[in-house]
């Protein structure tokens, strides 16, 4: 475990030797670099400022439990434990929401139950579409997101309700 901290500072002295090898101004480089990235950042900082928000505005609304319980019936003959239809319903939004909805699963139900192993498998398998979305196509002229962003909720539903299968047999 000892040597795999000193990964990063191998590699941070790896790429400063081949930089005077190669006889690149590597703080010039660097500032390039950093240059170039600013843009983006300024450019992204929008769309994940919109979607942070939006996403707590869907929790501190009420209408995150308004869908959850209209949504349970249809989890559970899924085979989807009521008990982390929240947790679907949150991932794709919030990476930092969907933890901490796991962590209390986790702590009430016990890692080693089916819903503790259901979230789990649920919150492993799924992504946080709108936030990937957000940063991914940010610099892209032509907007069409329904198309992408429909496909990855449709996938990740499936993860879920395909992983939720599996937990049942194992």
């Amino acid at each position: 475990m000892k040597y795999f901290a000193l990964v990063i500072p191998v590699l941070f002295v790896a790429v400063f030797i081949f930089a005077l090898v190669k006889k690149v101004k590597l703080y010039d480089s660097f500032t390039a670099g950093v240059k170039e990235a600013l843009p983006l950042a300024f450019s992204v900082f929008p769309y994940i400022a919109a979607i942070l928000m939006l996403s707590e505005l869907f929790e501190k609304s009420g209408l995150s439990d308004m869908i959850t319980s209209f949504l349970s019936p249809v989890f559970r003959f899924l085979g989807i434990p009521p008990e982390i239809s929240k947790l679907v319903l949150i991932k794709p939004f919030s990476g930092s929401g969907s933890t901490a909805l796991l962590s209390d699963i986790l702590s009430g139900y016990g890692a080693d139950s089916y819903i503790g192993r259901c979230a789990s498998v649920s919150y492993g398998s799924s992504e946080t579409v709108f936030y990937i979305s957000a940063v991914y196509f940010a610099n892209v002229k032509n907007k069409k997101l329904l198309k992408p962003v429909t496909i990855a909720l449709i996938a990740n539903f499936l993860t879920v309700v395909f992983g939720c299968f599996i937990c049942r047999y194992l």
